[in-house]
């Protein structure tokens, strides 16, 4: 009976150690015993089910987060949200096709109402779209050079996505791709930036900044892109462009209100 006492408990603790240093989650595990009544275990079967049912009744899973350390994304023309604007926030992947083609209509909407919107931009990278996450580093490397050129950059992957996936990158090393959207940025931010924009893609910080967008649309629930938000709330059909009819349908009757 120690045994077994003995030997479940070092179990537990194996299973709470491997929970704690799984290297990709901040899970904690924390297991309570309340009374059990081991001595009227009478065989193994009936141990190992009595175990199995005791992990899945008592185990309690805290997620950890960091947080960091400034909002995440990019506020458009620097006109950050007040009480009085209507906030749209959207999530883009700088190499997805569907999030090139909102661009347009979004940013022409953005025009007709002025400073009554305010759109700030979160970079969300798939994981199924070829080098987003080396496009979107880009992105926090230039606003960190230069804030009122990371729109430009954008638009200019938007452009020329073509040239940063599928066969145009597929016999290209990493260092190689890294190199070639490294070249492509300070040309679109200004050539004198080259040294800076290069550095930047070793630089702890961009790396954790461009992680910290992706998580955060993870936080939101973000699964696709374009994805938009509206003061808060998700619009409906969320991974395809909208128009700008639609959007003036979705924001005019809130002006009035």
């Amino acid at each position: 009976r120690f045994s077994f006492l003995a030997a479940n408990f070092k179990l537990v603790h194996i299973i709470h150690h491997l929970f704690n240093s799984f290297p990709f989650t901040y899970l904690v595990i924390r297991i309570k015993f309340q009374e059990m009544e081991f001595l009227k275990i009478q065989n193994y079967n009936t141990l190992m089910k009595s175990l199995v049912l005791l992990l899945l009744c008592v185990v309690r899973v805290n997620a950890q987060v960091t947080l960091p350390s400034r909002q995440d994304g990019f506020w458009y023309k620097n006109r950050i949200a007040n009480t009085e604007s209507i906030l749209i926030e959207a999530f883009f992947d700088s190499l997805c096709p569907d999030s090139r083609d909102s661009w347009p209509p979004l940013k022409l909407a953005l025009q007709h109402y002025g400073s009554r919107l305010s759109l700030v931009v979160h970079p969300f990278p798939l994981p199924y779209h070829d080098n987003a996450f080396i496009s979107s580093r880009a992105l926090h490397i230039s606003n960190q050079l230069n804030t009122s050129a990371t729109y430009r950059l954008l638009e200019s992957f938007f452009d020329h996505q073509g040239r940063f996936y599928g066969n145009a990158t597929f016999n290209l090393s990493r260092s190689s791709v890294v190199d070639k959207i490294a070249r492509f940025t300070s040309n679109s931010i200004g050539n004198s930036h080259y040294a800076a924009v290069k550095a930047g893609f070793t630089d702890p910080k961009t790396d954790h900044a461009t992680r910290i967008s992706f998580k955060y649309g993870c936080v939101k629930g973000v699964y696709g892109t374009p994805f938009f938000f509206v003061n808060g709330f998700p619009l409906p059909d969320s991974g395809s462009a909208l128009d700008y009819n639609a959007w003036r349908k979705i924001i005019h009757p809130l002006l009035k209100n």
